[in-house]
């Protein structure tokens, strides 16, 4: 098991890019110590995809069950996730000791800004104005009703988001 352990972190500290970027990292390692046979590992990557979560975490959770039980499960999970949460947690505390300067609070106060204006930029352009057609058709109408009662429901009747998203998607249903 602790081989499982050692062999996931390693995976896991080089594991930029998504864990798609890692599958064939993990692939090899796998069948080299016979963990898992030739043909095993494509069934166990499927599953992996399949399952809620990251593929990387999901398959070194099945490469150490099929290693090893449930305590290679527990091994390679933890072996994996834990440079990324050592990680993080490096971050967040020097995140939290500089978030008190002056000079860290302005810059953050303007990057809301301008994340607010590209998240409105890209919801107008792929809402709106990647069509080819009029603005004013009886779709963008239908849409615009739709982000008003979305913005009325949130604002004023506090409704959780949830419900306007699935509210959203029955009118969206209905009208489109």
């Amino acid at each position: 098991m602790s081989a499982l352990f050692i062999v996931f972190m390693k995976i896991g500290l080089v594991s930029f890019g998504g864990g798609y970027s890692v599958i064939a990292l993990m692939e090899r390692e796998a069948i080299s110590r016979s963990w898992l046979a030739e043909g095993q590992f494509q069934e166990l990557v499927s599953v992996a995809g399949t399952a809620p979560g990251p593929i990387a975490t999901n398959a070194a959770t099945l490469i150490g069950y099929d290693a090893a039980g449930i305590g290679g499960a527990i091994a390679a999970t933890a072996g994996i996730v834990l440079p990324s949460l050592l990680i993080m947690i490096l971050l967040a505390s020097v995140c939290l000791r500089l978030f008190d300067k002056k000079l860290v609070k302005s810059s953050l106060y303007g990057l809301r800004a301008v994340v607010t204006g590209i998240i409105a930029y890209s919801a107008l352009h792929f809402g709106f104005l990647s069509h080819r057609t009029s603005f004013f058709t009886w779709q963008t109408i239908a849409t615009l009703m739709i982000c008003a009662g979305a913005l009325i429901g949130i604002v004023r009747f506090k409704l959780h988001p949830v419900m306007i998203v699935l509210a959203s998607g029955l009118a969206g249903i209905v009208l489109f």
